[in-house]
Order: C-alpha cells, then structure tokens, then sequence
C-alpha cells in the first residue's frame, strides 16, 4: 500500500510517499515562500516510483493559511485525478506523535504533557497538550502566552514544549517544569504511521468539501504605502 503524504502548514514543504509504513521517497524544502513553486514538483517526482497511489494525506492544520490551502489543494487534485480517498492528520498531532515517539521511553515521566506550539506571529501561537499517549488533555487553541500560561499543568508535572512556536515561549515561560525542545518541525515522513492507521481506519475526507483546520479567519493586510495617498503637487494645491 502507498500513500502520498503533504505537508505545507509551516515555512517547510515536504512530500513522502510511504509504503507500508517505510518511506520510499522524500523531499523536504525548507526555504520559506517555496510551497507554490515546489509541491507540484515534488509531486510530480513522487508519482515516478513504481508503486500504484492508494491514498493521499496532507497536514490539515493549524498552521499558515496559504500554506495549508497550497497543500490541501494539492491534495485534493490528486485524490480526484487518481480517484483514490483523502485522509487528513491534525498538524500538532504530527508534532506531539513525532516527540513521544523519539524521545527515549525510560526519560520521560509517567504523567508528562508534550505541548505542540505552532508560531501565530507576535506572542500568539496555535497550541494543544496530550499526555504520554498521545491522547488529547486540551483541545487546540489561538493564545497569547504570558508568564501564567500553563501554570496549572507545569505546577504538578512536567510539560515539554516544541514546535515553531516554542523558541519564543522560552524567556516567558520559566518554571522548572518546562522543557524546550529545539528544532521540532513537521514533515510529510512524520506522517506516515498516522496515515496508515487513518487508512486502515477507513477515515476519508469528504474531498469536494474538506477544508484546512485554520483556526482563525485569515485577514489580509496592505502595505500602508499602497493605502496612503500619495502627496502629489494636485494634492497639495486641494
């Protein structure tokens, strides 16, 4: 069985395509603004193997709302070309599975929490916490960190904090029950045993409806020199 997996919800792009649960192929790009010019590349050479696509799965958010509707798109064009089902992994599941599974067993508490932090720009970020199971204790949540922030779970056990969101959390967050740990990202390989599972599962995605989890609403700026008026001598004379 092979299954294409996407991941675009942070400033890295990355596709795997696993096969029975062994990556058979990868690319990952971790220079920012890249998703547009290289998922359809990157696709495009993952459909070379000589395996036939049972399914696609990509990163369904929170995360960055251009990058979560490039790779959702994406996705969503391979399932209907290929005719095959959609499966959707939560991006901060991705990160917690990936830590519990890394981290040696003998080094973590029994009552541990792991915090996925996904940057939401100033002092916000996108945030859940799950135990050593990686079963959900707090739903995913926009918030704005301050020095009392998890206070009621770092007074009792220890809370590992990681995620693009994280490093900025560091001077704010300074109970001896935090532990940061550095250079977290999700990527499509991380996928893979949670996309098998969805597959056997039997967990599709409606693919004409399916949306990316964005969490807030996007609001777009413009750059204040493109508001302004310019200061023309007609202007003046006005």
């Amino acid at each position: 069985m092979a299954i294409i997996n996407i991941e675009t919800s942070t400033a890295v792009c990355s596709v795997a395509v696993t096969v029975n649960d062994e990556i058979a192929f990868e690319r990952v790009s971790k220079d920012e603004q890249s998703h547009a010019a290289l998922l359809g590349v990157y696709v495009e050479e993952a459909m070379k193997i000589d395996e036939k696509i049972d399914a696609v799965a990509v990163s369904s958010g929170p995360g960055s709302y251009t990058g979560l509707r490039i790779g959702v798109s994406m996705a969503k064009g391979l399932c209907f070309g290929l005719n095959v089902p959609l499966l959707s992994i939560p991006t901060l599941y991705i990160l917690a599975h990936k830590v519990v599974e890394d981290l040696p067993e003998a080094d973590l508490p029994e009552d541990a929490l792991f915090c996925p932090m996904l940057d939401a720009r100033r002092m916000e970020v996108y945030a859940a916490i799950y135990d050593k199971s990686i079963q959900k204790v707090r739903d995913t949540e926009a918030e704005i960190i301050t020095e009392e922030s998890y206070s009621k779970y770092l007074s009792e056990r220890k809370v590992y904090f990681f995620g693009n969101g994280s490093a900025k959390c560091k001077t704010v967050i300074t109970s001896p029950n935090a532990v940061f740990i550095d250079e977290i990202r999700p990527l499509a390989s991380d996928m893979r045993r949670l996309s098998q599972q969805a597959f056997d599962e039997k967990r599709f995605e409606d693919v004409a409806y399916f949306e990316p989890f964005y969490l807030k609403d996007f609001i777009a700026t413009v750059a204040k020199n493109k508001v302004l008026p310019k200061k023309t001598k007609e202007t003046i004379k006005e």
